[in-house]
């Protein structure tokens, strides 16, 4: 098939985001009859779910301190629920587990989780914590856990299956995927509009009416495309307005796979288990030689579950900045020549040294810890929180700051906004934000994204 040269409308990224978008958009054009998703085209350099969708860990959480992110991701776990087989859900639950300088803020999470209605359970104090995951794994040995919040909604998806899935969805409503076509620019609009009128790519120009930019860490490349500000000023909650802030950093996000079958991994009655966190600020201890990993006072988290997808018991743990400046970083995070990328033996070591502080059946697996690429790099905002919002009159960006595949129920927010019904869900993570000093509030867990 020739490539076109209009559409009325242009999202550039195969992944959650622009396969969600694709999907909302084309049965909200058939609802309102005002089109079909064969007036809408998806572009992706690569191939469906070849970034950061595709191999994205696949929690689904609502673990979040800041209130309009519980709420954002209360509208996506009903998305996700909507068709389970499709999305290749598995609505197992998920559990943030943390020591006592978390407390107050997973505390005030659950009461707010009550507030709208989402399904939690909150224990409290060090031995009604222990008592209560003894009752769901009996090896479990972490120390100092004082808070179990157990969300039994969420859960997890298998990445690329999911998101095949969710083309599939989309192509039957009509929307056409052209892969292996990487966007260079844009045409703009002559005088005083900054509309785009036309995509260029390696396969030729298209014109179009609206765009949407759902391009996960490569939100940067485009954002420069576009020329919008690369530093932005941040009012803080003191007044002070803070200028020359940079828009956008980088983190690498260490995950991998520990190669054991899944099924050893399952709760006393022999289900799944919960997506499991934890978050402590115990002393960790190699389970190799016994030597110091993490001191005791300082906090360290993991996350992990049992992954048929995967092949075994997959996760990750803390990331940490890429020092090199946003602007000079040369990155292409998921493709095979970039295996600098994958996790290091340094998070090896740590992350089964974690898994065997939490559970005594994973003492003595550190020889089947296996390298998968799995994580990559992360684009982050200035205060580390997505930027869902319309620039250029018709460019949408959904810059998501690393929370984006759990988000599945933003792209259907979008689908919205262009159809003239913007949510209240996706005011809070309007760009504006930062000059007005409308910021999300922070807690004390050691995860950027939290």
């Amino acid at each position: 098939m020739a490539f076109p040269t209009h559409s009325k409308f242009v999202i550039i990224g195969a992944g959650v985001h622009g396969l969600s978008t694709a999907y909302h958009l084309a049965l909200d054009l058939k609802a309102a009859g005002k089109g079909s998703g064969a007036d809408i085209v998806i572009l992706d350099k690569g191939g469906i779910a070849s970034g950061a969708s595709g191999i994205a860990c696949g929690v689904v959480r609502n673990n979040y301190y800041q209130p309009a992110m519980r709420e954002l991701m209360a509208h996506s776990v009903d998305v996700w629920e909507s068709d389970m087989e499709a999305y290749s859900y598995h609505p197992v639950g998920y559990m943030q587990i943390s020591c006592e300088s978390m407390h107050g803020d997973v505390a005030e999470i659950y009461e707010q989780q009550q507030a709208i209605g989402y399904d939690s359970t909150f224990i409290e104090g060090e031995a009604a914590c222990g008592e209560y995951m003894r009752g769901i794994y009996d090896d479990w040995q972490a120390e100092n856990i004082t808070s179990v919040l157990h969300e039994k909604q969420g859960g997890y998806a298998n990445n690329s299956k999911a998101m095949y899935g969710l083309a599939t969805k989309a192509e039957n409503e009509g929307v056409r995927i052209i892969t292996g076509c990487e966007v260079k620019g844009f045409t703009r609009a002559n005088g005083a509009s900054s509309a785009i009128t036309a995509v260029e790519t390696t396969l030729g120009d298209l014109a179009c009416d609206y765009v949407v930019i759902g391009a996960g860490p490569w939100v940067r490349d485009f954002w420069n495309m576009l020329e919008l500000p690369k530093t932005v000023s941040i009012k803080g909650k003191d007044g002070v307005t803070h200028d020359g802030i940079g828009m956008w950093t980088f983190w690498q996000l260490e995950e991998g796979v520990l190669n054991v079958d899944p099924e050893m991994f399952k709760t006393n009655d022999g289900k799944q288990p919960p997506v499991m966190h934890v978050d402590t600020d115990a002393a960790l201890r190699s389970v190799v030689d016994g030597s110091v990993i993490e001191e005791a006072g300082k906090i360290w988290g993991l996350y992990y579950k049992p992954d048929f997808h995967f092949g075994g018991v997959q996760g990750g743990a803390m990331p940490y900045p890429v020092t090199t400046p946003a602007d000079e970083l040369d990155i292409d995070p998921y493709g095979p020549a970039s295996p600098e990328w994958i996790s290091s033996p340094e998070f090896a070591h740590m992350w089964v040294s974690a898994l065997a502080h939490c559970h005594k059946r994973f003492e003595g697996t550190m020889g089947q810890y296996h390298k998968e690429p799995s994580g990559g790099v992360g684009c982050f905002t200035p205060d580390s929180f997505p930027v869902f919002d319309e620039f250029c009159e018709n460019a949408y960006i959904l810059a998501d700051s690393n929370h984006g595949y759990k988000m599945i129920g933003v792209g259907k927010l979008v689908a919205e906004h262009i159809m003239g019904q913007t949510s209240e869900l996706l005011k809070p993570f309007r760009y504006s934000r930062y000059a007005e000093g409308e910021l999300h509030p922070t807690s004390n867990s050691p995860f950027p994204w939290s």
